[in-house]
């Protein structure tokens, strides 16, 4: 998912081209790679964020182009013209490498139409990292990764799934650029 507007930065420029020893997509479309996990690797971009749709087709990725009507309605969009499984992440997580691709596909189930990969708030916390959206699961605040597991051919719409979570407190995937302070701890890392 490459494209967002990215507003909460509060940027001149767009996020995902940030630099983290390279554009921080690069990191994640470098990790879909090195995970070998994949037939296709499919960036999601939208007229919200032009020069990262340019920097990937310089770059030659395939892109999928969406109204950038939000994040649901483009997903939607997506997945409905898709028949297999997909690995839906978000493009701004800089840590995230092959090896925790391949975790986060062997803990899901293919029987499942939906899995999320959560965070727990506790971890957040440990990271100095936090969230706008927390949610109740197990007994845990936790919020979303950007990163799910998803069976296409069995979605009609983004109406009554089943969504099952998987809780992965792991830094890879914790790691999620939504702010200005975020891309300042990024860089002491």
């Amino acid at each position: 998912m490459a494209g967002g507007k990215g507003s909460r930065m509060s940027l001149t420029g767009e996020k995902l081209l940030l630099k983290y020893k390279k554009p921080v997509i690069l990191h994640v479309l470098d990790a879909l790679r090195d995970s070998n996990c994949f037939s296709k690797i499919l960036a999601i971009t939208s007229s919200n964020s032009p020069q990262t749709k340019k920097f990937l087709e310089e770059n030659s990725i395939e892109l999928f182009n969406t109204p950038g009507d939000g994040y649901v309605n483009d997903l939607n969009l997506v997945l409905k013209s898709l028949n297999d499984f997909v690995l839906i992440a978000s493009a701004d997580l800089p840590f995230l490498d092959g090896d925790i691709i391949k975790k986060i596909i062997t803990q899901c189930n293919l029987e499942n139409v939906w899995t999320t990969i959560i965070i727990t708030k506790k971890f957040l916390d440990s990271l100095h990292l936090s969230s706008d959206y927390w949610f109740e699961f197990e007994n845990q605040q936790c919020c979303y990764s950007g990163i799910s597991l998803v069976n296409a051919e069995k979605i009609l719409t983004m109406e009554n799934i089943s969504e099952k979570f998987i809780i992965i407190d792991d830094k890879r995937i914790a790691f999620n650029l939504n702010t200005k302070q975020d891309y300042d701890l990024l860089g002491t890392a």
